[in-house]
């Protein structure tokens, strides 16, 4: 099933208003040296910056996504500090990150909190990026698989079927996470591929719509190689996402990416028509 890959500039506690808005104007300016229609972009700056870089994409009709970094599950309510998905929703928002390794292993949320998280965004008529990833104790006690699988099942356990259709889950590694160390593409694309059976036992048949990306430590350098893989639909990118000219080459790496990944289809259904004559 083809799946059009998810690029998201996850810039984290950086970056005031006024330099959100220049690195928008910068992005579109490097991207605009190429098309890219066949890769979807989400930018996801901290919550002070979200109505300047609305502004900006709407005013330069700029064809990146607007994203958001977290959100509270309640609409409203006596929550100092927080901001609703509801909120988030009327700032044109598109896609809200929760469960990042992050907010798991800093403020203490659960898988209970993140599908709460997640059916708030949903209900907002916005998309969920929920992350799941394991520890470096985890993978080296042969515990990735089940501890990726345990968190899906408790972080999508309040959403609908419908819902499932829209979602996209982001695989990171905690271990690879801002320490330039990143999963080979061969672990990167068996966990992703562990996901996506995970998310088809939970709802039977949507497993293969649903888009994963993979995070940590994504660059240029390696981005081509783990789009590639067959069930790694786009990335999750931190540091790099900061930095318009890296970013941008990854967005064309998953530009490259779709290309040969086309080509190979191709090719593939051709000796398929020459074997049946």
């Amino acid at each position: 099933m083809s799946r059009t890959p998810l690029i998201s500039g996850n810039w984290k506690m950086h970056l005031n208003h006024l330099e959100a808005i220049q690195l928008c104007q910068k992005l579109s300016y490097e991207l605009a040296r190429h098309r890219y229609e066949q890769v979807e972009v989400s930018l996801h700056p901290p919550f002070v910056d979200l109505r300047s870089c609305q502004t900006v994409i709407d005013a330069d009709r700029l064809e990146f996504k607007l994203g958001a970094q977290n959100c509270h599950d309640q609409n409203q309510g006596a929550f100092t500090g927080e901001v609703s998905a509801a909120m988030l929703a009327k700032l044109d928002v598109s896609y809200v990150i929760v469960g990042h390794s992050e907010r798991r292993a800093l403020f203490g949320e659960t898988d209970e909190i993140v599908a709460a998280k997640a059916a708030a965004v949903a209900e907002a008529d916005m998309t969920p990026i929920v992350c799941v990833g394991e520890t470096l104790e985890e993978r080296e006690a042969g515990r990735a698989a089940e501890v990726v699988s345990t968190q899906l099942r408790g972080s999508l356990a309040k959403l609908s079927r419908a819902q499932f259709e829209t979602l996209v889950v982001a695989y990171e590694p905690v271990w690879a996470i801002g320490t330039g160390r990143n999963a080979e593409p061969r672990d990167a694309q068996e966990m992703c591929a562990t996901a996506r059976q995970v998310i088809d036992d939970i709802r039977r048949g949507v497993g293969s719509g649903v888009r994963i990306q993979y995070g940590g430590s994504v660059k240029p350098v390696n981005a081509q190689e783990l789009l590639a893989q067959p069930d790694i639909d786009g990335a999750l990118v931190g540091g790099a996402s900061l930095d318009p000219v890296q970013f941008a080459r990854i967005v064309q790496a998953a530009l490259q990416a779709c290309i040969s990944i086309k080509a190979a289809r191709q090719a593939k259904n051709q000796d398929r028509k020459n074997q049946d004559r």
